[in-house]
């Protein structure tokens, strides 16, 4: 099957979702990448009959990067937990490439978030407003290309397109994201977005574990920041 396994154990499966792919079935009717997870186990596994997948988390079409699911009902049940409190155990890191540079080199950015289901979009504001949720980020310099720069991003709260949107803010859209201010999108039309890692407390061994999904590599500006890091 063609996805790319990153961890695989009894219990839980991680893949690096391309750009494009949509992790569950939606109104396009295109095939999800749980679809394409649970294909890889049953050939893997010559399994019989249906194939249980579970999916705790799930990233934005146009973005690439780490994607976990669930073996078995008793890790979605615990994963599920983790994910919906925001817990401690589980830290989420991604790689953005924006156009303009942000005015400072690291910092913890907080907005509050207005979520337009309508639009699927949402807005930020500086200050506490009537439906909006607060929404937190810490964000570091990591490199620069000659018109670009390579932000790391650690997620303390899980808002919609909160990244997009919070950077936008800041006045430093993602490459690509037409949505949120870019001016131009990328070939394909997915963002310079990235879910480069994740760290958690495993839902059933009870001990830490780190997935790493290297960025799309076709892509010569993240081969170029990618090797450039390395």
């Amino acid at each position: 099957m063609n996805i790319e396994v990153l961890y695989e154990d009894n219990h839980i499966i991680a893949v690096n979702k391309r750009i494009s792919e949509i992790v569950q079935a939606d109104k396009t009717g295109d095939e999800p990448l749980s679809e394409k997870v649970k294909a890889y186990i049953k050939t893997k596994y010559n399994k019989p009959g249906e194939v249980y997948l579970g999916v705790p988390h799930r990233i934005d079409r146009p973005v690439s990067g780490v994607v976990l699911f669930a073996k078995t009902s008793k890790a979605l049940a615990r994963l599920n937990k983790m994910f919906q409190e925001h817990d401690r155990e589980i830290t989420k890191i991604y790689w953005a490439i924006t156009g303009n540079l942000p005015a400072e080199d690291e910092a913890t950015l907080v907005h509050y978030l207005v979520r337009d289901t309508e639009k699927n979009k949402s807005f930020a504001y500086t200050r506490p407003k009537t439906g909006a949720q607060k929404a937190t980020l810490e964000y570091k310099l990591l490199n620069r290309a000659r018109r670009y720069y390579l932000l790391e991003i650690k997620l303390c709260t899980g808002r919609h397109h909160q990244i997009r949107c919070q950077l936008a803010k800041i006045g430093c859209p993602i490459k690509g994201d037409i949505k949120y201010g870019y001016p131009r999108s990328n070939e394909g039309g997915g963002i310079s977005l990235h879910a480069r890692e994740i760290s958690l407390m495993h839902p059933v061994k009870q001990e830490m574990i780190t997935i790493t999904a290297p960025p799309p590599l076709e892509d010569n500006l993240w081969k170029y920041f990618y090797e450039n890091l390395q």
